[in-house]
């Protein structure tokens, strides 16, 4: 009889605990929506004008970098180290680096390595 109270004493808390995941989750869908719109825009600028800026460029790929978990977004950092690579073959392999090496920490943290 002891476990009755204590499960219905959890549940709320389980239930508040996935309720609150979902709403982090939800914001950072959004912050990924807003910031690729703003990011799309400056990409496709720098391709237009054909901007050699190493420093524009990279600015534009370490911000990228941080929306990377989002497919939109990746597509924009695939498409940016697309086009750098012309320009800097050696610094776009290092953004390259960077991005499995994101991946693969996250794939420790979800197997409880990281």
């Amino acid at each position: 009889m002891a476990r009755g109270p204590m499960r219905s004493k959890t549940k709320p808390k389980l239930d508040d605990l996935v309720q609150s995941i979902g709403e982090i989750a939800r914001a950072r869908n959004q912050l990924a929506r807003q910031a690729e719109k703003q990011y799309a825009l400056e990409v496709e600028h720098i391709l237009k004008t054909q901007c050699r800026d190493p420093r524009r460029i990279e600015r534009l790929l370490d911000g990228i970098l941080d929306f990377c978990f989002d497919s939109a977004m990746l597509c924009l950092y695939k498409k940016l180290c697309r086009y750098y690579f012309e320009i800097d073959p050696r610094a776009t392999a290092s953004y390259v680096y960077a991005y499995r090496d994101m991946l693969d920490d996250e794939g420790e943290a979800d197997k409880g390595e990281g």
